[in-house]
């Protein structure tokens, strides 16, 4: 079996497709004794609150700020031990928080709200990353696709999970779908260099450096900006954390913002000291992750501070959401510890 991507990984989670789906059966699956001790437990003699985070993904500079925020003691200047858990393809962050194996999870709005929707999961969505989702068309420069009205008449390369999200976009965009010639597509920028299509759908984040590392001048843009605007990397904790841990959260999220901004200072600086550290293993050389750190500085920061939201914008989420067949609610989203950072 073939390897998924970040990209083929989040989208089945969200929409339940395959054996990543948030589902009764994945809870099961953790073990009837997985909650973990670590999870809200101190630290042994430390003195330090232990505070378990599950990652959405395998490290990499998405999660740049936690790893500065670790290395440069910000979280032990909370009173916080962080107890950091990667992701990977074989990891949904809603089973391990779930599970009690988690204090904080970090996953896709989609996700999250497909769990609280379906299963009745006790989530609640306490931040929010990405402010804009990296997901985007992306092509060749020299195709001079910039808009999505660029793509009318053009052979449009769309994962079979992101086709209801391009489909709105167009709508959004009084661009009838049949105009597009949309074709499955599998994760890999080698048919957009050989020509075979005019753009593809991907996150702007990675996959313009891979087309670079192959010769070529990329392009893209953020479905966000054109009609589908979203949230990425939302921060979730269950209910009865939020109840319990307010303070710890809102200590958890103190450090973890001044690790960001820390990170942002100057993206490049850190990715290499990571490099024996967080990113070993990972496959990725520190380039490619220097370039995404520069990137996606724009999606993530925001004039009130890393991980707001404001009304304005989880309203945003909840119709864009609804295009896709997702209802969510403004009380899926809580403010509450955010105004504690802020304040």
């Amino acid at each position: 079996m073939r390897s998924i991507g970040r990209r083929e990984f989040l989208g089945r989670a969200a929409l339940g497709v395959g054996a990543v789906a948030v589902a009764p059966s994945l809870l099961a699956a953790c073990g009837s004794d997985s909650k973990s001790s670590s999870a809200g437990a101190s630290d042994g003699g430390s003195g330090l609150e232990k505070v378990t985070f599950q990652s959405a993904w395998v490290n990499d500079a998405e999660f740049a700020g936690f790893f500065v925020a670790a290395d440069n003691g910000y979280y032990a200047e909370e009173g916080l031990n962080l107890n950091y858990l990667p992701g990977g393809p074989d990891v949904i962050p809603e089973a391990v928080l779930l599970a009690g194996q988690a204090d904080v999870a970090m996953s896709t709005v989609e996700s999250t709200v497909k769990a609280i929707l379906d299963e009745g999961a006790p989530f609640k969505i306490i931040g929010a990353q990405y402010q804009k989702s990296p997901l985007g068309i992306v092509s060749l420069a020299s195709s001079n696709i910039k808009t999505p009205n660029d793509l009318v008449g053009k052979t449009l390369a769309v994962p079979p999970i992101n086709v209801l999200t391009v489909e709105a976009m167009l709508a959004a965009n009084d661009i009838d779908k049949s105009s597009v010639n949309i074709v499955p597509y599998e994760y890999d920028p080698t048919p957009l260099v050989e020509g075979e299509v005019d753009a593809t759908v991907d996150f702007t984040t990675n996959v313009p450096y891979s087309i670079e590392q192959l010769g070529y001048e990329p392009a893209s843009f953020l479905i966000y900006d054109f009609g589908f605007p979203v949230y990425n990397d939302t921060v979730i904790v269950t209910e009865d954390t939020l109840a319990d841990r307010r303070d710890t959260l809102v200590r958890w999220m103190k450090a973890t913002r001044k690790g960001w901004v820390e990170n942002f200072k100057d993206p490049a600086h850190y990715p290499p000291t990571f490099a024996d550290t967080w990113f070993k293993g990972t496959g990725r050389d520190i380039e490619n992750e220097i370039y995404f750190n520069e990137v996606q500085k724009p999606l993530i920061e925001h004039p009130d501070g890393i991980f707001s939201m404001t009304p304005a914008d989880i309203q945003k989420n909840i119709d864009s959401l609804a295009e896709v067949g997702l209802t969510a609610t403004e009380d899926m989203f809580v403010l509450d510890i955010l105004e504690e950072v802020n304040g």
